[in-house]
């Protein structure tokens, strides 16, 4: 498999109007016209190039959207103000009325919020499945079926989607396969493996400053064409327009993506390894343990590994909480939602990005209390890391003084 697409990002070249190496900042809500005509011609999208309000495009974002869609392999790109906001629009752009969506039941908990309680308003029905099991999901699908959602990783499970063979019986029914790639940037090509569009939340490891909230939505330039139309394309009606000043700073932090990629990865793959020989429940796709770990590995770009989020599972909350709180003492991380910083971040989905899902379908799903997400961080020194982690089990009772598991109760 060609990987040229990841490679793509450091071959764009855009100099700012007066030469610079970045290119200049569009700071205008609005553009003015030579001519009334030109105006007229913008209004009705044929005018490429031409710019008349920032709702609609600005040259920052476009930017962005370029290097984006090269990184993802996509014929284009659209930004918006944040991963939600490129999620409901194409979701919304799909389907109409009376139509259906078949998705992973272990998605975002937002999107897992719009499917199941925002869309029926429209008459828009959702059937969650368990997106491993490809007999489940094509059982799932109906004649009102329009679209296949899934993550490549899932959160929190990190349950691998089989990107080609989803979209095999995407093609098979004629439906659009929709992929949020957000957990695997550049490990993951979704586009390459028959993906119709791509989403991310640019917020997590494209940016990963935890400075900039954004999304991306990468596909055909027709589709990109729907979403922007004036009158009923639902990027520009929802008004989810990403700041040209936010567009800027991410496409600077992309230009670093694929370095940081390697950290993330590298540092997951080692606590992974020495939490599991630990005898700790743990979950990365790089262990063979991992029950995806082959499909994932015959997808993957493998200079950028299994990615930078890994969960481990201590038995209950309290004692997640007082891990927690005591590795955030320790400056081994932050206790916070999110991921993709520089820092190790971790949460208790269940109580926190997951919360929308209801306690019962958690259980269903294996999403249980003690579950710990981790967004491994760009630590220097991992070994060091790891070795103050398991101090911090060993006082909260999770390990004995040998490093050995104590029991999971409380």
């Amino acid at each position: 498999m060609s990987f040229q697409p990841a490679d793509n990002i450091q071959d764009l070249q855009y100099f700012g109007e007066f030469g610079g190496v970045n290119p200049s900042i569009s700071d205008s809500s609005t553009y003015t016209f030579l001519s009334a005509k030109t105006m007229f011609d913008t209004f009705e999208g044929n005018a490429d190039g031409c710019y008349l309000y920032s709702r609609h495009s600005s040259p920052s974002n476009l930017y962005l959207g370029e290097a984006l869609a090269a990184m993802e392999g996509t014929e284009t790109a659209n930004v918006t103000a944040s991963g939600m906001g490129a999620i409901t629009p194409v979701l919304m752009q799909l389907c109409d009325a009376g139509d259906h969506i078949v998705s992973s039941r272990t998605i975002y908990g937002g999107t897992y919020a719009f499917l199941k309680n925002f869309a029926p308003k429209f008459q828009i029905s959702t059937s969650f499945v368990d997106i491993t099991n490809l007999e489940k999901v094509e059982d799932a699908i109906t004649s009102k079926t329009r679209v296949l959602y899934c993550e490549s990783v899932s959160n929190p499970l990190l349950e691998v989607a089989d990107i080609e063979a989803l979209a095999d019986l995407a093609k098979k029914y004629e439906l659009k396969l929709v992929v949020d790639n957000t957990f695997s940037p550049l490990s993951i090509a979704p586009a390459k493996l028959g993906a119709d569009i791509v989403i991310h939340s640019l917020t997590k490891f494209i940016n990963g400053a935890s400075d900039t909230v954004g999304g991306v939505v990468c596909g055909t330039q027709e589709m990109i064409n729907d979403l922007r139309n004036v009158n009923d394309g639902a990027c520009m009606l929802f008004g989810s327009t990403m700041d040209s000043l936010r567009a800027a700073s991410v496409l600077k932090n992309l230009r670093t993506l694929h370095i940081r990629m390697k950290q993330h990865s590298k540092n997951a793959m080692f606590l992974a390894e020495q939490f599991e020989k630990d005898g700790l429940k743990t979950v990365y796709p790089g262990l063979e343990s991992h029950p995806s770990h082959k499909l994932f590995k015959r997808m993957m770009h493998p200079e950028f590994g299994f990615g930078g989020m890994l969960t481990i599972d201590v038995g209950c909350l309290e004692k997640a909480n007082q891990l927690m709180e005591l590795m955030q003492h320790r400056n081994l991380g932050y206790l916070a939602v999110s991921l993709g910083f520089y820092k190790t971040l971790f949460s208790a989905p269940g109580t926190s990005t997951s919360s929308e899902i209801p306690e019962e379908e958690q259980a269903e799903m294996g999403l249980t209390d003690g579950l710990i997400r981790f967004s491994i961080g760009l630590d220097n020194d991992i070994e060091r890391t790891y070795q103050m982690m398991k101090q911090c089990m060993i006082e909260v009772g999770v390990m004995n003084e040998v490093g050995k598991l104590e029991s999971l109760k409380v």
